[in-house]
């Protein structure tokens, strides 16, 4: 299946995969059709599958009993009156239902809204009125239940809800109206049939300041993610593979569907609530987990762990992107496992961009090179390119076209677009710089640096110099407001287990920062917390600190 969409498959270094691998892009191509049917044809028991949660139930699926769960969803879904170009949010968490209406709506040519089960009435309604959401489908908790009833009144788009593995007044029944709905639903022609530029992804994602964007993505979308599955995260034809991610945002999207399944691989999906390093890694020996994809703060907790205890030898390829991974979680993690942790980067607005890649040595705490097709610069305050060495905004040159799996716009925002893609460049807001190998190495967001005494200082380094320590288990550095300096650098720290705070302590971490980075870069406030806000893809939410710091005296 994949070698149908490259240029090529094999490749002898770095130069050689950036200069000859290209992403063929057919007409109309639609992944649920093209795909996921197409594998249903040619292997019909192909493992498509593998679902957990944490009660100990579990599901597996072929891709022909995949497609035949999805096309029941289709019929059910045109029954409804939903057709192409309808918005449909789904807040599904890791249901297996997940799976298949995202594709029943690829497949009928609807626009399908992942959204995490934490939104409020308020975030309803807003998400609902600035995407003309149809219909919402969703898993069976109250409180999600109750708010999306809350907005319906405010959200005048809104006519059809449904209940994933439940019953509620006023609340459809997906489970049991799809299961009794007809399983033969043939790939739609003529008008009502998907081209290559129509609107398939709607993500809300949020900046700093100001209501969501809406990033879009259209049908060839998923081939972008070969780059993510066949190259970064190196997943195996008929291995299993687990990115640890909930379907409400990108990241699903980067580790829980296309990529892999163009590469043929299996998808493994544990349904959990919390993260529980111990249950994680049992999920891995049970179902001998192959390619392992996780954002930095599960392996920071992995570390902790005694990972002897656990028979790893299924796992062959480890990645992790979302925040840059501090050195010393890379080097502990390779001592317990010897695997390297292989670094990658993007966005919502694209797939992987930057990544170390099978044929390029990891230097950890970088982000590796530009992906195939991605022309990636970086540029200083006043758009100049940035020497070796020096910090700039990174940005992806588009004088070639738009590469697979960039988005379209963000959605009814022209001016929001041309700010931040404008003579075919698109400016990311993330601060980097590039060393004489070519490598990125990642600074933070344009909004997290801080500015103290004529310095710029990059959150990641001093967190990673804290990492160092023994004592440091999850920490995240921000500015405080200073009347002389304009702004200090503060630690907020999660001690690891053993380690009490004080004054000894706090001044035993300061000196290990000025130890092990410039002096002037160390914490002059330190904070001990037993925990981190963080978004639902498990970022540190340093956007929050800092408004918290702001009301410090």
């Amino acid at each position: 299946m994949l070698e149908k969409y490259l240029s090529a498959t094999e490749f002898s270094s770095y130069e050689d995969f950036a200069s000859r691998c290209r992403i063929v892009v057919p007409d109309n191509f639609n992944f649920a059709c093209d795909i996921v049917d197409e594998w249903a044809r040619t292997e019909p028991d192909k493992l498509a599958l593998v679902w957990e949660d944490v009660e100990g139930n579990s599901r597996r699926y072929t891709f022909s009993e995949l497609k035949e769960q999805v096309d029941r969803t289709c019929t059910w879904l045109k029954q409804l009156g939903i057709g192409k170009g309808d918005s449909v949010m789904l807040i599904l968490k890791r249901h297996y239902e997940y799976w298949f209406c995202l594709l029943a709506l690829h497949k009928i040519g609807a626009i399908a809204i992942p959204a995490t089960h934490l939104l409020t009435a308020k975030d309803i309604i807003y998400r609902c009125n600035a995407a003309d959401i149809r219909m919402i489908i969703s898993v069976d908790e109250e409180r999600v239940l109750q708010a999306v009833d809350d907005a319906q009144p405010s959200a005048g788009t809104l006519q059809h809800k449904a209940v994933v593995r439940g019953q509620r007044a006023g609340w459809l029944d997906y489970t049991t109206d799809a299961a009794n709905a007809s399983a033969d639903f043939p790939r739609p022609t003529g008008d009502e049939a998907t081209c290559n530029d129509d609107i398939m992804l709607l993500y809300f994602t949020s900046g700093t300041t100001g209501m969501p964007k809406m990033v879009t993505q259209d049908f060839t979308y998923p081939l972008g993610h070969i780059l993510t599955a066949a190259f970064w995260q190196n997943v195996r034809n008929d291995g299993l593979h687990l990115t640890v991610s909930d379907t409400g945002w990108a990241k699903a999207a980067w580790g829980k569907i296309y990529g892999q399944w163009i590469a043929g691989a299996s998808i493994m999906a544990y349904d959990m609530e919390r993260f529980d390093p111990h249950e994680l890694l049992e999920v891995v020996v049970r179902n001998k987990v192959v390619t392992f994809c996780a954002p930095p703060t599960v392996y920071r907790f992995l570390i902790k762990h005694d990972l002897s205890k656990y028979d790893l030898s299924s796992l062959e390829y480890c990645v992790t992107a979302g925040e840059p991974l501090n050195p010393e979680v890379y080097n502990r993690f390779l001592e317990m496992t010897g695997h390297r942790i292989m670094e990658g980067f993007g966005q919502t607005e694209t797939v992987v961009a930057l990544a170390t890649f099978p044929w390029v040595e990891p230097r950890p705490g970088s982000m590796g090179k530009p992906s195939p097709g991605y022309h990636i610069d970086l540029l200083d305050d006043e758009g100049n390119v940035c020497e070796v060495g020096d910090e700039g905004q990174i940005v992806i040159r588009t004088h070639e076209g738009r590469p697979p799996g960039m988005f379209v716009h963000y959605h009814r925002d022209e001016e929001l677009t041309r700010a931040m893609w404008h003579d075919d460049i698109y400016r990311t807001g993330d601060m980097a710089w590039r060393d004489e190998d070519g490598y990125y190495w990642f600074v933070g967001r344009a909004d997290d640096l801080i500015k103290s005494s004529g310095y710029r200082i990059g959150p990641f380094e001093v967190e990673s110099a804290l990492m160092e320590h023994p004592a440091v288990l999850e920490c995240a550095v921000t500015g405080v407001p200073d009347p002389d300096r304009g702004q200090i650098v503060k630690a907020t720290i999660i001690l690891a287990p053993g380690y009490e705070a004080g004054a000894t302590l706090v001044d035993e971490l300061q000196e290990h920062v000025k130890r092990t980075t410039a002096p002037y870069k160390y914490p002059r406030l330190i904070e001990f917390v037993t925990e981190l806000p963080k978004t639902i893809s498990g970022k540190i939410r340093r956007v929050q600190i800092r408004e918290e710091n702001g009301h410090i005296e």
